[in-house]
């Protein structure tokens, strides 16, 4: 699954194209690494948001093509 795709679908980002936008921006990182909207999530990576002054650190779970509101946070966990 792309990464802006992920991001909306578990619900970190309420939007694609604001994820991709974020992406664009450099303010995400996957493994360390600065990551294209286009990257494909694995199960295991460690994904870091800047947005603002707010910092996130998740690691995915699991990739779904679909989430519920109440299934989205199982997608990750918190990686501070």
């Amino acid at each position: 699954m792309r990464l802006d795709k992920f991001l909306k679908v578990s619900r970190i980002i309420k939007r694609r194209t604001v994820a991709n936008e974020a992406c664009d921006a450099g303010r995400v990182l996957v493994n360390g690494n600065t990551a294209r909207a286009s990257y494909a999530v694995k199960t295991g990576d460690i994904i870091e948001i800047t947005l603002g002054s707010r910092n996130i650190k998740i690691r995915v779970k699991e990739i779904n093509e679909h989430a519920t509101k109440e299934n989205a946070p199982l997608m990750y966990e918190d990686a501070t």
